[in-house]
C-alpha cells in the first residue's frame, strides 16, 4: 500500500497560486524528500495532505484514507512537524509532551523520555524560556512519542544545531527500520541526499520531477573555475568536455580548475525558470 497518494491537486488563495494538479505517490516504508525554493508549494501541499487546508480540486488518501472523510482517523497514525513549533508559552515542556499525548489517548511516558534524553530536552523548562533550537526538539518529541506509522515534516532541522540534525536522522532511520515512513519538506540538499532514497521537486506550484536521489544527483555537469583573457570565471558546464576544450583554445587561459559540482549547483537549474 502506498503510504501517500495525490492526484492532480489544486490549491489557490483567491488570485494567488498554490499548488496545480500535483500528483505525487510515497510508498510505504520510504524516507521520501519534498524540494522547492521559498514559496513553491511545499507547505500548502503538506497542509492539504493533513486536512488542515481545503482544496479545490483533486484527491489525496494518507495511508488508504481519504482526507476529506477521515481526517481524524489520518491524524492519529500521522506525526506531524511544521516548519514553525507553537506552544503555549507559560506551559512547562513536560506538560506540552504530555498534553500532545492526552489529545491523542495515549500513554507515551516512556518513548517521550527516551526522545527526550536523545534530544537533550529540558522538561522542566517553560515554553517561554525556550530558543528556536529548542522549540523545534520539542515539537519533534511531540510528532515522535507514539510511534506513528507516518512521519510528516516541515522544514524539520532549521533551528537545530549540527549535533541535534546529526541525532534527529539517526531517530528517523530507526523508526524507519521498524516501518514508519517519513515525508520530508527540506532546503538542505545534503542531508536528502544522505538520507532520503526518493525526492521531489516543486517550483512555482508545480512538481517538476520525481525520481530516486541517486538518479536526481546523478550528473555528467563540471564546475569550472578558471582565469580566462584575464578574466576569473566560475561555472557549470554540462556539454561535452571537447567542445569545451575547443572553444578555450582559441583564448589565453592563465589557470582553470574542473572539479565535480556542489550538491546545490546540481539542483540549481530546476530551482530556476527556464526562459
Amino acid at each position: 500500500m502506498n503510504a501517500i497518494e495525490i492526484r492532480n491537486l489544486t490549491k489557490n488563495y483567491g488570485k494567488h497560486r498554490g499548488v496545480t494538479n500535483l500528483t505525487l505517490t510515497v510508498e510505504e516504508g520510504d524516507i521520501y524528500g519534498y524540494l522547492g525554493p521559498n514559496g513553491a508549494g511545499k507547505s500548502t501541499t503538506i497542509r492539504s495532505m493533513l486536512g488542515l487546508t481545503h482544496f479545490q480540486q483533486g484527491e489525496i488518501k494518507v495511508l488508504g484514507m481519504d482526507v476529506k472523510t477521515r481526517t481524524e482517523e489520518i491524524l492519529r497514525e500521522v506525526g506531524y512537524m511544521p516548519s514553525e513549533a507553537q506552544f503555549y508559552p507559560s506551559m512547562k515542556v513536560k506538560e506540552v509532551i504530555r498534553y500532545a499525548a492526552r489529545m491523542r489517548g495515549m500513554d507515551c511516558e516512556d518513548e517521550a523520555e527516551k526522545l527526550c534524553e536523545r534530544l537533550k530536552v529540558d522538561r522542566e523548562k517553560k515554553v517561554e524560556e525556550l530558543s528556536l533550537g529548542n522549540r523545534k526538539k520539542v515539537s519533534i518529541v511531540c510528532a515522535m512519542q507514539h510511534k506513528p506509522r507516518l512521519f510528516i515534516f516541515d522544514e524539520p532541522t532549521s533551528g537545530l544545531d549540527p549535533l541535534m540534525q546529526a541525532e534527529f536522522f539517526k531517530l528517523i532511520l530507526e523508526y524507519n527500520k521498524e516501518g514508519t515512513t517519513c515525508f520530508l519538506s527540506s532546503h538542505v540538499l545534503p542531508e536528502i541526499r544522505k538520507y532520503c532514497r526518493h525526492a521531489a521537486i516543486i517550483r512555482e506550484g508545480e512538481l517538476i520531477r520525481t525520481d530516486t536521489v541517486e538518479n536526481l544527483t546523478r550528473t555528467n555537469a563540471k564546475n569550472i573555475r578558471m582565469i580566462r583573457d584575464g578574466v576569473e570565471e566560475h561555472f557549470v558546464y554540462r556539454g561535452n568536455l571537447n567542445d569545451l576544450f575547443r572553444d578555450l583554445a582559441q583564448h589565453n587561459i592563465e589557470d582553470i580548475v574542473i572539479e565535480e559540482p556542489e550538491l546545490e549547483d546540481i539542483f540549481m537549474h530546476f530551482y530556476e525558470k527556464e526562459d
